[in-house]
C-alpha cells in the first residue's frame, strides 16, 4: 500500500494482492519508522467496517486509518471504479481522502508492475 500526503489530503493506492487481503481480513497496513525506539513510528491503514459513511478517518497518536463502508469496499473491488473520495471535516478545514486501486505504470514493465491492476489506458493510442 501506498500513501501519499500533499496539504490536507491523504491518499492511499492499493494493490490487487491488498485488495484482496482487505477484503478477507478486513484491514491491511504498513507502518514507517522514523528513529529507533517504539514510539517513533507511523502506521496507517485501511480497513472496512459496517459504516454510513462511504469513507472515513480514524486518527490516534501514532496512527492513521482510513475506514470504508463494507457494502461500498465491495462494490468498488467488483468494479471497474479507480477509487473512493471523500472528504471529512476537521479543525483547519476539510481533510480530503482518496483511496485508489494501483495501476500498472505505462512506462515501465517487469517487477514495477507486477502487482498492479491494469491500467485501463494501457491500449489507448498516444
Amino acid at each position: 500500500m501506498k500513501l501519499r500526503i500533499q496539504g490536507n489530503s491523504l491518499r492511499l493506492r492499493v494493490s490487487p494482492s491488498e485488495m484482496t487481503r482487505l477484503l478477507e481480513a478486513g484491514r491491511i497496513e504498513e507502518t514507517i519508522h522514523f528513529a529507533h525506539g517504539g514510539d517513533a513510528r507511523l502506521t496507517y491503514a485501511l480497513e472496512h467496517a459496517a459504516a454510513d459513511r462511504d469513507i472515513d478517518l480514524r486518527y490516534r497518536t501514532g496512527e492513521i486509518a482510513i475506514v470504508l463502508s463494507t457494502a461500498r469496499t465491495r462494490q468498488w473491488a467488483e468494479s471497474d471504479e479507480a477509487g473512493i473520495a471523500g472528504s471529512i471535516e476537521v479543525g483547519g478545514g476539510p481533510l480530503h481522502l482518496l483511496v485508489e486501486k494501483d495501476f500498472a505504470c505505462l512506462d515501465r514493465n517487469g517487477s514495477g508492475n507486477e502487482d498492479a491492476f491494469p491500467n485501463p489506458k494501457a491500449d489507448a493510442a498516444c
